[in-house]
């Protein structure tokens, strides 16, 4: 490495259903990646030693250790206090209804200073500096996972509000409507996350409705709903999968609108495992289904899928992880969203 050369870092892209790592150079390259399953039991601390492991198996990749890493960037679900690392209230994750010091755990873990910020928050900024975004100084990032998470870019900047900017999944879509895992009624989430819709789909399959999405899911060996199996069981033409994410790409195209209604950025990228997995066909869709709730639908945004894919969590996240500032300046907390960028199965 040349004095010039400034040293990589790592990313942590921590999701529902999947931990995804990645080693960067300064250039943000991908010198390592790795992928390991997010615990569907133990608490923090099992995930925390999950994404420790993910993060070595990377550096393993990259064929370096964590003592050759300036630092390690995190993004997360939940409530993040970008301040100190912690962790609160990751209900998509396992026992993780209180605080975990998640930064401070995997920094002393690896050995290497860690940020910590928020999942979706970290991906829209990769998208829009290195991704899917670069050619627009405005945008709404939606990523459909096992939430459907946010982020805003307006006037090339990140926008953080309060600390609770781009929660669009909890935008309402229906008065009084179905209950979205947060507790309230009527979200997007609540239509269009993968955690609601596989709730929706095991009522209705206990209840003796024919799906073969559970067939699917044991024959990739998973125990959950995962994006795979969803893609899955569309090509297959599964009359429940289909209705189900018919109904998601209706909730997205009715909450996207509402906040070009209100933002009137210039562009809105689809990410998420979901929104990835199933590309620039339903992207098309989604548009279409924003379409008649658009106020000005003579001049509406552009939609594309985010480019930086699968990786673009743990990019972003390294990205975080550059900058000195931390999370673009984000005063003590990002704002709670769940993400994550296609699982495989």
């Amino acid at each position: 490495m040349s004095p010039a050369t400034k040293p990589p870092r790592g990313g942590i892209d921590l999701g529902g259903t999947k931990i995804q790592t990645a080693v960067v150079d300064e250039k943000f390259n991908v010198l390592g990646q790795a992928r390991r399953q997010t615990p569907t039991t133990g608490g923090p601390e099992k995930v925390a030693e999950e994404m420790a492991g993910a993060m070595r198996d990377a550096l393993a990749g990259a064929k370096l250790d964590a003592e050759g890493l300036a630092g390690v960037g995190v993004g997360s679900p939940g409530d993040v206090d970008t301040k100190t690392g912690k962790v609160s209230q990751a209900r998509n994750l396992p026992d993780w209804d209180g605080s975990f010091e998640l930064g401070k755990w995997l920094s002393k873990e690896l050995g290497v200073p860690v940020k910590v910020g928020n999942d979706v928050g970290v991906a829209v900024e990769a998208e829009a500096k290195l991704g899917a975004g670069t050619k627009y100084k405005s945008l709404v990032g939606i990523f459909w996972g096992t939430g459907v998470g946010g982020g805003l870019i307006l006037d090339g900047k990140h926008w953080l509000g309060r600390g609770g900017a781009g929660e669009i999944g909890h935008t309402v879509v229906k008065l009084d409507g179905r209950r979205c895992p947060c507790g309230r009624r009527g979200c997007l989430e609540a239509y269009a996350g993968r955690s609601a819709m596989e709730a929706r789909a095991r009522k209705e399959h206990d209840e003796g409705r024919k799906t073969d999405l559970f067939k699917i899911m044991k024959k990739h060996d998973r125990d959950r709903l995962t994006s795979g199996i969803w893609a899955r069981a569309l090509e297959a033409k599964d009359e429940l999968a289909t209705e189900l994410i018919d109904e998601a790409v209706e909730a997205i195209g009715a909450g996207a609108a509402s906040a070009i209604n209100l933002l009137d950025v210039e562009a809105v990228i689809i990410g998420g495992g979901i929104g990835v997995r199933l590309g620039d066909e339903y992207a098309k869709r989604i548009e279409k289904a924003m379409h008649p709730h658009l106020f000005n639908d003579d001049r509406p945004p552009a939609v594309e899928v985010a480019a930086l894919g699968d990786l673009g969590g743990a990019i972003g996240a390294a990205l975080l992880s550059s900058e000195s500032a931390g999370a673009s300046g984000r005063r003590g907390r990002t704002a709670k969203a769940t993400s994550t960028p296609r699982p495989k199965g």
